[in-house]
């Protein structure tokens, strides 16, 4: 009996053992297949995300991932003149600063507006590197530009105040060996096997640079090319640009305003301009990457692009802000006209403060008014 007993239980074993291998070997291989299943669906879901469709949608994945430090909508204030950023600030309630990379980043209200204001300093790396920052780090819906500008127009005086509708990068450009227009792709103007394009202004023989001298206009070879930017909406093959426009919105309201500007600065009363400074409205702004104190390039780009001004940030931050999709406009007071300097106005704009008083209060009034005509928010305009 008792063997009969082992036997059947010895008999039974290796079937329960059988019977588990087999479950085992079942749930092994269920769990294989679907982790192959869900190994080729990221597979296709990843090589979708980076292919072509995909890759249009950069601003839309910024933004989602944007205002990394704060997402209160704010108008974005950039000031490449510290002393104006001051005044600016000094004037702004409720006042916050944030830290990054270095820079300072003062958030508030300021003439019924929420703001953000950060300093960028001169050259258009500066204007680029933290306006993008600005983007990044807190939820922009309109960015505005304040500084200090060369006069190109004989028109305009020391202590005036443009408020251009389009922003150029003139020195990008393709320097030739001649004036004959340049022809690296075997045709005539065409730049595209170097993946440019060579700008509608410089697009003629003896249309470059031209330096005049005892005997006559001397070629330079230096053409003017249109700068490239790629944005949500042309991405990948992205577009050619030579003028970045400013909203048409904000321009309304810039034309609407009156400020009161100041001929005689508030540090010494006695130091004052000769003529009573006007806001201006309209024409072209241009920025290059060097301090413009040559009066021959000056009236180049006078009489080339009827530029009212020159400076060293405005078309970057332009750039910056279309590429990003966001409305923009920039205020520039004139110092000087680049290259043909009185040397006795300047030092009167400088040293008596002038230059940030009459900037600021362009900037409030802007303010002022948007705010009365958009109480209720801000709408967000395209290009």
């Amino acid at each position: 009996m008792s063997r009969s007993k082992m036997s059947t239980s010895t008999s039974r074993e290796p079937h329960s053992k059988m019977t588990f291998s087999a479950a085992w070997s079942t749930t092994v291989r269920s769990v294989a297949l679907w982790a192959l299943l869900v190994l080729a669906l990221y597979t296709v879901a990843s090589s979708q995300n980076t292919a072509a469709p995909g890759y249009h949608t950069g601003v839309k994945d910024r933004k989602a991932a944007g205002c990394l430090t704060d997402c209160t909508p704010r108008f974005g204030i950039v000031s490449a003149f510290g002393n104006e950023a001051e005044l600016l600030v000094a004037q702004t309630a409720h006042r916050q600063e944030y830290r990054i990379n270095g820079n300072v980043f003062t958030t508030g209200v300021l003439e019924g507006n929420a703001v953000v204001i950060v300093l960028t300093g001169q050259s258009i790396e500066n204007a680029s590197m933290i306006t993008q920052l600005l983007i990044d780090h807190f939820k922009i819906h309109h960015l505005l530009l304040s500084g200090i500008a060369g006069g190109l127009s004989d028109a305009n005086h020391i202590g005036d105040v443009v408020v251009p509708e389009k922003w150029a990068l003139p020195l990008e450009g393709y320097w030739n060996g001649s004036s004959q227009v340049p022809a690296p792709c075997g045709k005539a103007g065409d730049l595209t096997c170097l993946g440019e394009k060579l700008s509608r202004y410089t697009s003629a023989s003896n249309s470059d640079y031209q330096i005049n001298t005892p005997a006559g206009s001397t070629g330079t070879g230096l053409f003017m090319r249109d700068t490239f930017v790629i944005t949500s909406a042309n991405a990948p093959q992205g577009e050619f640009k030579f003028d970045f426009a400013v909203d048409p919105g904000m321009l309304a309201v810039a034309r609407s305003i009156k400020p009161e500007l100041d001929r005689c600065g508030p540090k010494n009363s006695s130091l004052c301009v000769s003529s009573q400074p006007r806001l201006i409205v309209g024409g072209r702004g241009v920025t290059i990457s060097t301090f413009l104190a040559n009066s021959n390039y000056r009236d180049y780009l006078s009489q080339k692009l009827a530029a009212v001004s020159v400076d060293m940030e405005t078309a970057a931050f332009a750039h910056v802000a279309y590429a990003n999709g966001i409305p923009f406009l920039a205020f520039r007071a004139l110092s000087d006209q680049a290259g043909v300097t009185d040397y006795k106005e300047v030092g009167i704009f400088f040293g008596s403060g002038l230059a940030e008083v009459n900037e600021s209060r362009v900037t409030l009034a802007f303010l002022r008014a948007w705010s009365k005509a958009h109480p209720n928010g801000m709408p967000h305009t395209s290009h």
